[in-house]
């Protein structure tokens, strides 16, 4: 079997993929040498109060949505720390990466606080329904800034130029037909406090039957 033909056979790609069109999260890893966490990521137009809870209390980190690249420059949505105008911005060097994907926080506008599982959601499934028609979309009337979401901004040629849980996670939603909008949240470990190990994170995808992937897999397939 050639390269070509075992990169578009890989079982694990396919399955995640499939999960991804049915509306399923999975778990991606991204890589021991760069991150080293495993995000539990959604495609962000199934979320639900529910997937908001359930990725507070079992994933535990940052609950964000990844944007294309293409979204963001139809919304004027900049990377922040190219933006930011204070001192704690500058010499922001990053161990696992050249630079970090955040844009803005937002809110939905018919939210309330924002916070809450609710108002999380709803401005969650927002965004994505943006991303799927941004010709359609004032941003700035369907949403405020400051909020509780954390936008990410996906890198223009995703895997090719990035391989963060943004990239990932946006290149699985394009193989999936799917908007080019995902929540990712990093899966955390109660005992440690540190990154879930994959071990324990395939343990999980196993008892709630969700797929778990590894990163390089997805940077085979897709970049």
């Amino acid at each position: 079997m050639s390269r070509t033909d075992a990169r578009h056979s890989d079982p694990a790609v396919d399955r995640a993929v499939a999960a991804f069109r049915r509306g399923d999260p999975v778990l991606i890893h991204d890589a021991a040498e760069r991150e080293g966490e495993t995000d539990l990521v959604y495609p962000a137009g199934v979320v639900t109060p529910d997937a908001v809870a359930r990725l507070r209390n079992d994933a535990g980190g940052l609950i964000c949505v990844a944007l294309s690249d293409a979204v963001c420059e139809a919304f004027d949505l900049p990377l922040l720390q190219e933006t930011l105008d204070h001192p704690s911005s500058g010499a922001h060097d990053l161990d696992y990466d050249e630079r970090s994907s955040f844009s803005l926080t937002v809110n939905h506008r018919e939210t309330y606080t924002g916070v809450t599982d609710e108002d999380r959601a709803r401005t969650v499934t927002e965004l994505a329904g943006a991303a799927a028609a941004p010709g359609r979309t004032d941003f700035a009337e369907e949403f405020r800034s400051p909020g509780h979401v954390h936008v990410l901004r996906g890198a223009p040629e995703l895997l090719a130029d990035r391989e963060g849980h943004t990239e990932l996670g946006l290149a699985l939603a394009a193989a999936a037909d799917r908007p080019p909008a995902v929540v990712v949240c990093e899966m955390l470990d109660d005992e440690t406090g540190r990154a879930l190990s994959p071990a324990d994170a395939r343990s999980y995808a196993e008892r709630h039957g969700l797929v778990y992937l590894e990163g390089r897999d997805l940077v085979e397939r897709f970049a």
